[in-house]
C-alpha cells in the first residue's frame, strides 16, 4: 500500500509525543509514564491489524525503537522520566514486539501485541495506585489487584481476536497474566516468548 509511510509517520507520532509528554510527569512517575508509552502504540497495533502498516515495517520501526532506547542504557544516561537504570523492560518491549509482528500471523500478533501494550499498561498503573495509597515503594511490586486488570483486559482481548473456543481464550488470559507475574523473567520478555508458544494451541 502506497500510504504506508504516512500511517507509519502518524504512529510513530503517537510514541514520540507520549515521550515528550511524560517527561513533564517526571521521574517521579516513571513507572506512570512506562504504562503511558505502552498504551501509545496501540494506534501502531491498530493500523498494522487493518493492512495500512506492512509488518515489515512495523517490525523495523520496533526493532529500531528498541535500539533507539537500548543507546541511553549503554552511556549510562537514561532518560530518566520513563528509563530505570539496569531495567531494560522498555527495550525487550521493543525488540519483542519486533519479533512478535514479524514471525506471527497477524490476527494472532495483533491481540499478543495489544496484551502486551494494554494489559500491561492497566496493570502496572492499578499496582502502582494501590501501592501508593497505602504508602508503600510502588517499584517494582507486584499485586493480585494488577493481575486482575491484566486478566480481564487480556480476556476482553482474546474474545474480540482470537478463532478459539470461550475456554482457549479465557486459558489465553489467565496464562498470559501468570507470564506478567512471574518474578524470574522480566515481563516484556516473558509475555511475548510464552504467548508466541501458546500460538500452537490455536
Amino acid at each position: 500500500m502506497a500510504s504506508w509511510p504516512i500511517y507509519t509517520i502518524i504512529a510513530a507520532t503517537f510514541i514520540l509525543a507520549a515521550i515528550w509528554l511524560t517527561r513533564h510527569l517526571g521521574e517521579d512517575y516513571a513507572w506512570i509514564n512506562r504504562k503511558i508509552i505502552h498504551f501509545s502504540i496501540v494506534p501502531a497495533v491498530l493500523m498494522y491489524y487493518q493492512g495500512l502498516i506492512p509488518k515489515e515495517v512495523f517490525s523495523a520501526a520496533a526493532f529500531i525503537f528498541g535500539a533507539f532506547q537500548l543507546w541511553p542504557h549503554l552511556k549510562n544516561s537514561e532518560f530518566s522520566w520513563y528509563q530505570i537504570k539496569h531495567n531494560y523492560g522498555e527495550v525487550f518491549f521493543a525488540f519483542s514486539a519486533s519479533a512478535v509482528a514479524f514471525f506471527l500471523p497477524k490476527e494472532y500478533a495483533t491481540a499478543l501485541l495489544l496484551a502486551m501494550a494494554v494489559s500491561d499498561g492497566v496493570t502496572g498503573i492499578i499496582r502502582h495506585y494501590y501501592f501508593k495509597r497505602h504508602g508503600f515503594n510502588v517499584k517494582l511490586k507486584k499485586h493480585w489487584t494488577g493481575s486482575l486488570g491484566y486478566v480481564v483486559t487480556a480476556a476482553i482481548i482474546a474474545f474480540a481476536l482470537l478463532d478459539a473456543g470461550t475456554i482457549m481464550k479465557i486459558a489465553w488470559a489467565g496464562i498470559l497474566m501468570l507470564a506478567e507475574y512471574q518474578p524470574y523473567v522480566d515481563d516484556n520478555l516473558a509475555v511475548p516468548l510464552v504467548g508466541s508458544v501458546l500460538f500452537l494451541a490455536f
